[in-house]
């Protein structure tokens, strides 16, 4: 399995994110920049970069004149994005399905191959990214370029949460499933399987959704307040 090398942004935007969503730091928090860099010993260019793709996820505000902070997203909320995620990816699945090359394809099965190196080693942060390579190529493979656009930025500000979900024991296992069962589908042109399969692939329902609620309240929550 090959292993993306992490700009010095991108590792601390993830552990800024891990804190944040395990409850290290809590809502309403300040960010410094400044100890930030002494923290993480980077420049200010990655902190920069770090902050606009927490703020980009919703994880963090910007306050003019005063500082950044930790977000409060409500629970409500989150769920509501879920079930509008769903329907997006669905309809990149269907699209796929009818409209995906030969060379798409193929690297949409490259991706699916990646992920099941990233599960069966067991490393969620690895699946976390492979997995995120995987619904781009999805989204590519719709042909619609609006489509693709609303579904990607919705899915960077549910990405933390969707990395808090591969926590969950057994979840990694379930959605490598998942990622099967939409191939599948598109391989065959079918249209309607695929629908279905991306979107009970990101919807949050039944017993995911319970797991998801407690995981999510585990990780300092507030009631329905969390960062």
């Amino acid at each position: 399995m090959s292993t993306v090398k992490r700009s010095n942004a991108q590792r601390l935007k993830d552990s800024l994110e891990d804190d944040i969503i395990n409850g290290r730091r809590a809502p309403g928090e300040r960010l410094d920049p400044e100890i930030l860099g002494r923290e993480f010993q980077v420049s200010r260019t990655p902190v920069r970069e770090a902050i606009q793709h927490l703020v980009a996820s919703g994880l963090v505000t910007v306050s003019p004149k005063k500082g950044t902070f930790v977000a409060r997203v409500g629970l409500e909320q989150l769920i509501e994005m879920f079930e509008v995620m769903a329907e997006l990816e669905g309809m990149c699945g269907r699209l796929a399905a009818r409209r995906i090359s030969e060379d798409e394809l193929e690297q949409l099965r490259e991706a699916l191959v990646r992920c099941e190196a990233a599960a069966e080693a067991g490393d969620t942060d690895e699946y976390y990214y492979e997995n995120e390579e995987f619904h781009h190529r999805l989204y590519a493979a719709s042909h619609n370029g609006f489509l693709a656009s609303e579904a990607h930025q919705l899915k960077q500000r549910l990405k933390p949460y969707r990395r808090l979900q591969l926590q969950v024991r057994k979840r990694m296992r379930g959605s490598l499933q998942e990622h099967r069962e939409i191939v599948a589908a598109i391989e065959n042109g079918d249209a309607q399987a695929a629908e279905l399969c991306m979107r009970d692939h990101v919807l949050i329902q039944g017993e995911r959704f319970s797991d998801f609620v407690s995981s999510v309240r585990q990780f300092g929550t507030n009631k329905a307040q969390i960062g």
